[in-house]
């Protein structure tokens, strides 16, 4: 009986600690929405999200793109496998806003070795039969748990005003709508300008019907990360030279580098960021206004109105909350990949 009672006695501890212990919190299920290859806090934001994936904190069920470019596709195909995943699905924008600004996509997709051969690689083909946006957006929300999924986007707002269009299909017998306040928990968009109701914000301007729509029809809370906040936060061009030597020809390095003409060293706001850091990490980094509601108007500005039974917010933060969101991105983004520590 004594010795049973010392057996007893060491297990205890182990069995407190296991009953004390917090259970492992399930993943958020991200789709993230972008317009990359245009400005690099785009591929800056991406970034993120693979690392938070490789945590376990993030799924990323998705990644749409709403910018009408040739490269944008395969650029992604390049940057899922070099992350380490490769089958995240990808969904395209056909006729959709024209963009012809930036295409940083386009050098990292015509990147060579000194034998000809392609500088990363690819594990996928025939880019241009990807599935549009707004119908991989159904067929993903159907599978997913009630109010479960999160929708950082930072780019224009096409896909999302045809999902909320669309009708009962082989994936839901819900219409866009009903399946967005079924299976989405936020939105989380960069776009617009808080500050300035008379600036007509990049992403608001290029397809201004569609944002009209996003806003004023969207069923789920919606959290706005605005123009005026990232532009005071800018990532160190420092911090892309020095960080990633262990990775000669890293894509979104490569990427900066485009971007800045063949230069590394310039700093870069983080108006993308902003939003992917809400949408995984929520307030603990921000204020968030008071509820209201945001008027697109036809010349593209936003305009917010405050009320009490509104389903819009929007971001800002102090300058010491930004020194410290800023310390978050670098620590996030130079982080190696996890399936580079092999």
């Amino acid at each position: 009986m004594k010795k049973l009672f010392q057996a007893l006695a060491l297990c205890m501890p182990i069995l407190l600690s296991s009953c004390s212990s917090e259970p492992k919190a399930e993943p958020l299920y991200v789709i993230f929405e972008t317009d990359i290859g245009n400005d690099i806090d785009d591929a800056l934001a991406l970034d993120m999200l693979y690392k938070y994936q490789d945590q376990g904190i993030i799924q990323l069920k998705g990644v749409m793109l709403n910018k009408c470019a040739p490269d944008v596709g395969e650029y992604m195909d390049i940057m899922n496998t070099w992350y380490g995943y490769p089958d995240t699905p990808v969904g395209i924008v056909r006729n959709g806003a024209d963009d012809p600004w930036g295409h940083y996509a386009k050098d990292i997709v015509a990147m060579k070795n000194e034998d000809g051969s392609p500088m990363y690689q690819r594990t996928h083909g025939n880019y241009d039969q990807l599935p549009d946006a707004h119908i991989l957006y159904r067929k993903i929300l159907a599978s997913m748990p009630d109010a479960s999924v999160i929708i950082p986007t930072v780019g224009f707002s096409t896909n999302l005003a045809r999902l909320l269009d669309t009708p009962a299909d082989e994936y839901s017998p819900l219409t866009g709508k009903e399946l967005v306040a079924q299976k989405v928990k936020l939105l989380v968009p960069m776009a617009g300008n808080m500050e300035d109701q008379k600036y007509v914000e990049y992403n608001v301007q290029r397809d201004i019907p569609s944002a009209q729509k996003v806003f004023h029809e969207w069923p789920t809370p919606i959290v706005v990360a605005p123009f005026e906040l990232g532009l005071t936060i800018e990532y160190p061009g420092k911090s892309i030279e020095g960080d990633f030597t262990w990775a000669p020809m890293h894509p979104m390095v490569e990427s900066y580098r485009s971007y800045g003409d063949g230069s590394v060293q310039y700093d870069r706001p983080t108006w993308d960021l902003t939003s992917v850091l809400y949408a995984v990490e929520g307030d603990k980094w921000f204020n968030v206004s008071e509820p209201g509601s945001i008027r697109i108007t036809d010349e593209g500005c936003s305009l917010f109105t405050p009320s009490a039974n509104g389903n819009v917010r929007y971001l800002t933060a102090t300058p010491e909350q930004g020194a410290a969101i800023n310390q978050r991105f670098q620590e996030i983004i130079t982080q190696k990949p996890a399936n580079k520590n092999k």
